[in-house]
């Protein structure tokens, strides 16, 4: 069914926007959030100081925290929160954080969450290396944990990102891009994090190897679903509504699945005028698109793919006894199926 403009409105404009609402199902995480955002802050502090603006400015502008927020809740449903998951919070926010950077270096955003990215601000060449900085710097942090699964996980997670980024880049353009292809690329650049931050936040409170894996798989397909409702935020969004630089998937070659959907409903005719739309690596606008086979269905086949993973996602809680932390974790997925829904034309 079509989502009302009623239920678009009551939408947030991202996941993030609920865990950093003040009457969402995540304010009993207040006193957790507040402190994981003193200890992101603070990180400047450790940078030489030539260093320390620049890295502060990034820790200021990234975002309400969807990574740590994860981390917590994996800890409170599974036992009691601790130091620990104050670090891991950390460490996987600082790998999103230089994530960011290098993304917007490679798709030439000018924006993210209404602030001047650090390319936008800098120039490409000392934003690559302040990515590279926190990436290290998490790194060191993670060597830090008694137990080395939690920083061999910290360690994966970030090679997957890394790997993720860089098959995307080396299929650009690729009209041959399988789904297959499309899904291992998201799961590693997106939803690594959110698997990471369910399964190894279980880890520190040693549970079972059973329950820390139902974790990470609810965390690894909420990323998917995640990624997949910012590839149809990406064509059928606004930049003022939802303050970043849209529209530079297609322009820059990433083939997302709302396009492969449209790839695969086209006739020969329509996909070789695609084809062509692509090749010649020119601003495409959703006008151009909406000529070609069945634009519409394609979007709407892409949102019931992400809340089919959302409804997966939250089969996997059921390792878990009830409690907040679990009826939290049910918000979220509840929340990110009403956004998918909001993306139907």
């Amino acid at each position: 069914m079509n989502t009302t403009e009623t239920e678009k409105q009551e939408s947030s404009q991202d996941l993030a926007d609920l865990v950093g609402s003040e009457d969402s199902p995540f304010a009993f995480l207040r006193p957790e959030l507040d402190r994981i955002e003193k200890i992101i802050r603070e990180q400047a502090a450790d940078f030489d100081p030539a260093v320390e603006p620049y890295i502060a400015y990034l820790c200021n502008t990234s975002g309400k925290r969807i990574r740590p927020a994860l981390t917590y809740l994996a800890g409170g449903a599974t036992g009691e929160i601790g130091p620990d998951h104050d670090k891991l919070a950390l460490v996987l926010e600082l790998i999103h954080i230089a994530t960011l950077v290098h993304d917007d270096i490679i798709d030439g955003a000018d924006i993210r969450r209404q602030t001047p990215t650090a390319n936008a601000k800098w120039g490409n060449a000392l934003s690559v290396l302040l990515g590279d900085s926190l990436f290290s710097h998490a790194l060191m942090l993670s060597s830090e944990f008694e137990d080395r699964r939690i920083a061999r996980g910290v360690a994966k997670s970030a090679n997957d990102v890394c790997t993720g980024e860089i098959i995307q880049t080396q299929r650009r353009f690729d009209l041959n891009l399988s789904r297959e292809c499309y899904f291992d690329i998201i799961e590693k650049k997106t939803a690594a994090l959110f698997a990471a931050a369910m399964k190894l936040g279980a880890l520190i409170n040693e549970q079972p190897d059973e329950v820390a894996d139902a974790l990470g798989d609810f965390g690894l397909k909420i990323g998917t679903a995640y990624q997949i409702y910012d590839d149809c935020i990406d064509l059928v969004g606004s930049e003022e509504e939802f303050g970043k630089t849209l529209r530079t998937d297609l322009n820059k070659g990433k083939l997302t699945l709302p396009i492969l959907n449209l790839l695969d409903s086209s006739t020969e005719k329509q996909r070789e005028k695609l084809h062509r739309l692509l090749l010649q690596k020119e601003p495409v606008d959703t006008d151009a698109l909406a000529s070609i086979a069945d634009y519409v269905g394609s979007i709407e086949s892409a949102v019931d793919t992400g809340q089919k993973l959302v409804q997966d996602a939250t089969d996997s809680l059921s390792a878990l006894s009830d409690s907040d932390y679990r009826d939290s974790l049910l918000g979220i997925a509840s929340f990110l199926n009403l956004l998918l829904e909001s993306c139907r034309q």
